[in-house]
């Protein structure tokens, strides 16, 4: 009975245009007919009227439909295999209240689409929208004639009984074919989604497809799909095939031909339901779980360009210009040792000569200890005025008091007599000394340099054994993860995965953004080349020693290369673990960046203090634990930090705590014990010395120091604590440079006080390492990824390449920050310099 009803309506509708559609009709006919057997026993053994009709494109057909009749719209075009036409259509529900929805079927050549209207779309906790007007592109079926006539039908249907008016309309997409360099504006939203082909050039290997609105609401998806039928084009299925990203004004995707065998593409663009996915608000939850819930005006105008992305010749002079300037640095280097080693050797045949003999060797006593020596080697002297006593003199020289070879030096028997280190800490009357000795209202470096000094190069070198054993253990696992991480982004396609600068993310095999992984090498090589400074010194050093030279024995500020070698370390390290991060950058593995900046921060506090106080400094161990309950909060803030008050609140106290332990061992040269009776030992300072009787501090350099950095800590606790900013690693970070910037500055002006100086060399790398570092915190501060938005509001900070066409801001940051880090380093190496022709026991301890 069906079939014949089919048979029927056939002939009875197609009257004068039979024998125009015998051979493409007579197929959909029998698909139809064959499907209505199929679901004859659900229509209750009711007939369904068929009508089809000879449809033209850019016609709207008004129309009624029941459940019991079907309409079927017949299209027919010409496809061409040089030119692309893209066929659009849409459809608006115009009845209200609808039992049942329309069912529109598309069926092509190679394809068939389904919809139904009003299209049901849904959220976040199943919230559904419903959407009346719904414009959807066909997919085109390749051809391989010349030229092709193809049809297609449109067949419309609904279970409701009673009538539904709708309105269909068919039509030709002119600009289905992007161009490339030219701009195409459209309108897409959730329920007419859009998209249009790209077929690469001749010479072009790799593109970059950007996406731009006005509008940062409503959020949307541009996805990059092969030419394959079906396309992927709505908001639950977007994500099935090919490479997408949540955009919200911004947003670019870098295509290469070879994953496109046809050297052509869909780009599609596609309007969410929710604004969620881009950090928009989120809505209410439905009451009912069938509510449907009026989505409103969700439209955007958006505009697409594709434009060729950079050739070989461009990655290879990023590449040049990357490795140029570091290794002109390791030609500077060779050429002042050269210079250098020039200038010694004219400085020892000077002294070999008997005209010129030194005041030592002629038997005249100089006026000041600073008189001669490595001051001398400039052609300078510094002024002999006498420093007094603060309690004796009513000259205020902030404690500092003129002190004779006789009243304070010792022997250089005396001072160079040691024990080993282990006897020496063990021994009560060794012990008694130290006490005397440290609690001195003024030291010298000779007071804190009696340990035998190979039993403390050994020490030191612990600090880079330790940290290369770290290095290890740590990179291998973190190489492995960025590894997995960049390959989940490959298969899935999904590239909210990784915080890029889209638009200067220039890929290279597997990596996604080469150019921000280049740019890293910088901190490897100049890591190394201090390694090589290091090794230098250290040699020279060893032989002057092999030879008792007596300035190298008695003079200066002792030479231990221990966490010279560690700095170096971590410098390359840095440089590895920051290119790592930087393969996929987010907020899971931001601590890859960080955690050895924590370690180069830690490190060149304690070489500081290690350059006065030798004996006493942190072991290792000690110093790594901490920096590892340094990382351990970096992760807890990371993970836990965003928003918890309860974190932030332990966090802070224990900021404190450690400040003030860290502040009361260095104020006390670690003479002080932290037990049962420090409560009771605390309370019998303060009633002696603030209530009994007001004395000032014995140690006034110290305390100065130390009051500045509970100021500097309390003032940074304070601050996470009320803000709680959300990049916790970098706020631990700023905590340890600010800590670092305090205490350098202290040093510098501690040792100009003392009547020290600082040697040309030394001079010129403060200078160059300030200039650097202010540039180079410029570039930091353009921001043009963050992962503590979302990635569409995050590729809102997204530019272009600013250097060579193949490097961004951040790229340049990493080239100015490894030089500034290296010059830090040699300021470190070489400021201490014009003591090594000086007594230890005329080298002020501060």
């Amino acid at each position: 009975m069906l079939l014949r009803s089919c048979w029927k309506s056939r002939h009875k509708n197609s009257s004068g245009s039979a024998s125009c559609w015998i051979r493409p009709g007579l197929a959909a006919l029998l698909w139809l007919c064959v499907t209505q057997l199929a679901c004859g026993s659900g229509a209750m053994g009711e007939t369904k009227n068929v009508i089809q009709k000879d449809a033209e494109f850019d016609v709207t057909y008004n129309d009624t439909v029941t459940s019991e009749n079907q309409t079927i719209y017949a299209f027919n075009h010409t496809v061409s295999r040089n030119k692309t036409e893209g066929v659009h259509v849409s459809v608006d529900v115009l009845s209200q209240g609808l039992e049942s929805p329309i069912l529109f079927v598309v069926r092509q050549k190679q394809a068939v689409l389904s919809f139904q209207v009003p299209l049901i779309l849904r959220g976040l906790y199943q919230r559904k929208y419903p959407y009346n007007h719904v414009g959807r592109t066909l997919c085109q079926p390749p051809t391989r004639a010349a030229s092709e006539t193809q049809y297609f039908f449109v067949d419309v249907s609904t279970l409701s009984s009673q009538g539904t008016n709708y309105q269909l309309r068919v039509s030709r997409v002119e600009s289905f074919t992007l161009q490339t360099d030219k701009k195409f504006s459209f309108t897409a939203s959730p329920s007419q989604p859009q998209y249009f082909k790209y077929i690469f050039p001749d010479g072009v290997d790799t593109v970059i497809v950007k996406v731009n609105s006005d509008m940062n609401f409503p959020c949307s998806v541009i996805s990059i799909q092969d030419i394959q039928c079906p396309v992927y084009d709505l908001d639950n299925n977007v994500a099935f095939i090919g490479m997408y990203q949540t955009i919200t004004k911004k947003g670019a995707i870098t295509v290469q031909r070879k994953d496109f065998p046809s050297n052509s593409f869909y780009v599609v663009v596609v309007v969410k339901t929710e604004d969620e996915a881009c950090g928009g608000p989120l809505r209410f939850y439905p009451l009912r779980p069938d509510e449907l819930i009026d989505a409103g005006n969700r439209s955007k105008v958006l505009d697409v360009m594709v434009s060729p992305a950079i050739n070989s010749t461009v990655y290879v002079t990023g590449m040049l210009f990357c490795l140029g300037i570091f290794f002109s640095f390791y030609l500077l280097t060779f050429l002042v040792a050269c210079l250098e080693n020039k200038r010694m050797n004219k400085k020892r045949d000077v002294f070999q000569n008997p005209a010129d003999m030194s005041p030592a060797e002629t038997g005249k006593t100089p006026a000041s200890p600073y008189e001669y020596g490595s001051f001398a080697d400039n052609g300078s002297t510094l002024s002999s005025e006498a420093i007094t006593d603060s309690a004796t003199s009513t000259d205020n020289n902030y404690g500092y008091m003129e002190r004779s070879l006789d009243s304070v030096g010792r022997s250089r028997q005396e001072s160079l007599s040691s024990v080993e280190e282990d006897d020496y800490d063990t021994l009560d009357d060794i012990n008694s000394d130290k006490n005397i000795v440290r609690t001195k209202k003024f030291l010298c470096v000779s007071d804190l340099a009696r340990k035998d000094k190979r039993i403390l190069s050994k020490k030191y070198q612990i600090y880079f054994w330790n940290i290369a054993t770290i290095a290890v253990f740590y990179a291998l696992p973190v190489i492995q993860l960025v590894i997995t991480y960049q390959t989940v982004v490959n298969v899935t396609g999904n590239q909210d995965i990784c915080y890029y600068n889209f638009l200067c993310a220039h890929p290279l095999g597997a990596l996604s953004a080469f150019n921000n992984i280049l740019s890293n090498v910088g901190y490897v090589m100049l890591g190394l080349l201090f390694l090589l400074i290091v090794l230098k010194r250290d040699i020279v050093h060893n032989r002057a020693l092999v030879r008792n030279d007596v300035n190298a024995l008695e003079c200066g500020i002792p030479k231990h290369f221990g966490l010279f070698y560690a700095m170096g370390t971590a410098l390359m390290m840095e440089g590895l673990l920051s290119a790592c991060y930087h393969v996929c950058p987010n907020y899971t593995n931001f601590q890859f960046d960080t955690s050895f900046m924590y370690m180069i921060a830690g490190l060149c506090m304690l070489k500081l203090y290690q350059k006065r106080h030798p004996d006493i400094n942190a072991s290792a161990y000690t110093a790594y634990a901490c920096l590892a309950a340094v990382i351990f909060f970096s992760v807890l803030g990371v993970v836990f930090g965003k928003g918890n008050m309860v974190f932030w609140i332990v966090f802070s106290v224990i900021h404190i705590l450690a400040t003030l332990l860290l502040s009361t061992q260095l104020y006390y040269m670690g003479r002080w014990r932290f037990d049962s009776g420090i409560l009771r030992r605390i309370l019998y300072v303060i009633y002696t010395d603030c209530i009994r009787q007001c004395s000032g501090p014995m140690y006034i350099d110290r305390m100065v120091l130390l009051v500045m950095g509970n100021i500097v800590n309390w003032s940074l606790a304070a601050y996470g604590l009320i803000e709680r900013p959300n990049d916790f690693a970098s706020y631990l970070l700023a905590i340890a440079i600010c800590n670092l910037l305090l205490y350098f500055a202290f040093y510098i002006i501690m040792k100009l006080r003392s009547g020290e100086r600082i040697q040309c060399l030394a001079l010129v790398c403060i200078l160059f390492t300030a200039v650097v570092w202010g540039f180079a915190l410029y570039f930091f501060f353009q921001g043009l990824s963050t992962w503590q938005k979302t990635p569409a509001e995050s590729r809102e900070h997204n530019r272009d390449c600013i250097l060579l066409s193949f490097f961004d801001d951040h790229d340049i940051w990493h080239f100015l920050s490894s030089i500034a880090m290296f010059g830090s380093f040699l300021v470190l190496l070489t400021m201490d310099d014009d003591l090594d022709t000086v007594q230890r026991d005329k080298i002020y301890v501060f």
